[in-house]
């Protein structure tokens, strides 16, 4: 490894040295090499629902892929509420099911029994009254015999007309407003085993991301409350690099730069690519700017390294960095 040799660079390298971001410059090139670390952005998978965990599938330091199981809690009563659930909405569609085909067969064949009994009553009636009218013209009956045979055929036909009523009623479905409440019914019955569902579901949780497990926060037999991170992943996308750069050499710098990156045990050739440059100075003194203080101002600056880097590069690593020209 090169020597080099620690140049504090006016009031610049004082304020970095301070804030804990060392600035030197690479005796063999000239170039001025920044410290900074390596950092993650964790993703913190927690179940949405309170519960006791109840099987924890992998440990620190394991690799998971997207989809990959990751731990359960316990699913009794969910599993009580969608099977109530798929009860009631079974019980739902049977009910709406009866509505629209209408009668049982037995119940249409007893009213068709009816109306056959009606029309013939109705036609004997009929006729009784067709006789006494003859009967009554050749004065073998009195009026009030013509009147009782009367009134015996509009009862029949009244009879006639109720059984034919009550048998139309038998065949037909339900009227259309009563099924469209049940069919309504039936909707919000499956949405609430939808739900449910959803809900037994989300008790076993898979891994959003892959990447490396950092760290397992619960054990099997702790009970989670909802939001709470059972494990912590970390992708090698989230790695990044931070570090700091005097106001002077602010301007070599914009998003989409190039740097190359150097550690113990790094690879030669690793290299990154500026994703962030701080708004504002870390260190801002209470002094009007002048070209000297401007020299006091240190700026955040976050870089994305290359696949092989985010491979390499652990969260807390210290790192070097070197301006790519």
């Amino acid at each position: 490894m090169k020597r080099r040799v620690l140049v504090l660079v006016g009031l610049a390298a004082a304020v970095a040295a301070a804030s804990g971001a060392w600035l030197y410059v690479d005796r063999s090139s000239g170039t001025p090499v920044f410290q900074g670390y390596a950092e993650g952005e964790y993703v913190k998978v927690a179940p949405t629902q309170p519960g006791t965990l109840v099987e924890l599938a992998v440990r620190r330091g394991d690799i998971v892929a997207p989809g990959d199981f990751l731990f359960a809690q316990d699913s009794a009563p969910d599993k009580s509420a969608r099977a109530e659930a798929a009860g009631k909405l079974a019980q739902a569609e049977a009910l709406l099911a009866n509505l629209e085909k209408g009668g049982r067969p037995s119940e249409v064949e007893a009213a068709r029994a009816e109306v056959r009994e009606a029309r013939a009553a109705r036609e004997k009636a009929a006729a009784d009254f067709a006789r006494g009218e003859a009967l009554f013209r050749e004065r073998v009956i009195a009026r009030q015999r013509l009147d009782e045979l009367s009134m015996s055929d509009r009862q029949a036909a009244a009879r006639l007309l109720s059984a034919e009523a009550r048998l139309e009623t038998i065949q037909s479905a339900a009227r259309t407003d009563e099924i469209e409440a049940q069919r309504a019914a039936v909707t919000a019955a499956r949405a609430i085993l939808a739900q449910a569902e959803w809900r037994l579901g989300q008790r076993r949780v898979a891994a959003p991301v892959g990447g490396l497990v950092a760290d397992t926060i619960f054990r099997p037999g702790e009970h989670v409350a909802a939001g709470q991170p059972v494990v912590s992943l970390l992708p090698p996308e989230n790695l990044f690099v931070r570090f700091f750069v005097p106001e002077t050499e602010l301007a070599r710098l914009r998003r989409g730069a190039r740097v190359a990156l150097a550690c113990d045990s790094c690879p030669a050739d690793l290299e990154a690519t500026v994703s962030f440059i701080a708004p504002q100075a870390e260190f801002t003194p209470p002094v009007i700017y002048s070209e000297e203080s401007r020299r006091k101002l240190v700026f955040l600056i976050e870089a994305r390294p290359d696949e092989g880097g985010a491979r390499v590069l652990k969260p807390g690593q210290p790192v070097d960095v070197r301006i790519l020209e």
